[in-house]
């Protein structure tokens, strides 16, 4: 009897202490039971927090880059490097005043500049701006792997602002050459170029609007407006889009203050490049329509007075004597308003229009002569080229 109850008392305790054992076990090891952990608080910050901090982006999301776009075309831009010796006088001293005018004399100085260009055939054609190689007695083009060659100038045509030279060194990279016509507003475009001698700069934009004229950079304006950064020294370089694909030659950049840029640069698209390219390495200049006289827009004063749309319409400042339109009859004030019979809309929409017309060719003009409507046929002749120093 005394034996069984040391056994019971036996058994509760270890009963007692297996649950207690399995307790703590269970306690310490909820999975073992099936059950979730107990929530704990983890001093983390929100997901949408973090996506919303400027410039972060989610843990694994690549984050958009040009690099393969610049790495596509950068090397076939190159730096321009031109200098041209200036004769000036030298100023006149007090003995000058005082015993007559002496024999003058004159001193010369080496006056540099810089800009840029691109390569785009393995022939070594450069374009460039016309104003960058302007007058310039030698012209030197580093490239992106540090070559350095003296080019020569292949042809100029002020008249759009573009420039042809030719580099004559083996192993050139190219640049691929896009469309223009297919820009829209809000695509994305790098300019890159040599802005104050800091060569290979990438700047990044978009195109902020295409077919700017009448900014009075050139006689053929059609220009690509871009908030990319254009600076000193960009002119003549590349505008690509997202692809790497040349778009445009940057040209100008608007600063009407004296506080800096305004972030509005104008660059040449690609399509009129290629045109006056592929006539200048053909033909040496470029060939275009003209008819002997100078065009205005018309003020709303003069349209009121003549009774018609301000957007309508050119006037006749300034006409050359023995032109096909003098010969025609046309007279400075005469009013032109159609074109082959289609409206003239104005002065650079005349100009560009008669431009492309074939020398030899007739077209239809209609406008008014004191008042009094007129409808001639002009014989177009070719345009006359500006003349351009060029280097031999």
């Amino acid at each position: 009897m005394q034996s069984a109850r040391v056994l019971m008392s036996f058994l509760l305790r270890a009963v007692i202490v297996g649950l207690a054992a399995a307790f703590l076990l269970v306690w310490w090891k909820p999975a073992l039971l099936g059950a979730a952990p107990p929530r704990q608080r983890v001093a983390t910050a929100p997901v949408q927090s973090v996506a919303m901090r400027p410039g972060a982006a989610p843990r694994g999301v690549a984050l958009p880059s040009f690099a393969d776009a610049v790495a596509r075309a950068a090397p076939a831009v190159v730096n321009v490097y031109t200098a041209r010796v200036v004769t000036e006088r030298t100023q006149t001293t007090p003995l000058d005043q005082l015993f007559g005018d002496y024999w003058p004399s004159y001193r010369q100085r080496v006056e540099r500049s810089l800009g840029s260009g691109v390569i785009v055939d393995a022939e070594g054609t450069i374009v460039t701006n016309q104003h960058v190689i302007a007058g310039a007695d030698s012209i030197r083009v580093q490239l992106a792997d540090g070559r350095i060659a003296e080019a020569t100038i292949t042809g100029q045509d002020p008249d759009t602002d573009i420039a042809i030279l030719d580099l004559s060194i083996g192993n050139l990279p190219i640049m691929p050459m896009g469309r223009s016509d297919t820009l829209r507003v809000g695509d994305i475009v790098l300019a890159i170029g040599n802005p104050y001698g800091l060569s290979q700069t990438v700047t990044q934009g978009i195109v902020s609007a295409t077919g700017r004229g009448q900014l009075g950079l050139a006689t053929f304006e059609n220009f690509i407006q871009t908030d990319a950064a254009i600076n000193l020294g960009n002119s003549g370089g590349a505008l690509i889009d997202a692809n790497g694909d040349l778009v445009g030659i940057n040209t100008a950049v608007l600063n009407r203050t004296s506080g800096g840029p305004e972030g509005i640069g104008f660059a040449i698209p690609v399509n009129l490049v290629r045109g006056v390219m592929e006539q200048i390495l053909s033909k040496g200049h470029v060939v275009r329509g003209w008819l002997g006289f100078m065009p205005q827009d018309l003020s709303p004063e003069q349209s009121a007075q003549l009774g018609i749309n301000a957007d309508g319409g050119v006037i006749v400042v300034n006409i050359l004597v023995k032109s096909p339109a003098f010969e025609a009859g046309v007279r400075p004030g005469d009013l032109i308003t159609g074109l082959n019979g289609d409206p003239v809309k104005s002065a650079q929409d005349l100009v560009s229009r008669v431009a492309a017309l074939e020398p030899g060719a007739s077209v239809e003009v209609t406008g008014q002569h004191r008042r009094q409507p007129f409808k001639i046929k002009i014989k177009v002749i070719e345009r006359p080229t500006r003349q351009v120093q060029q280097q031999q």
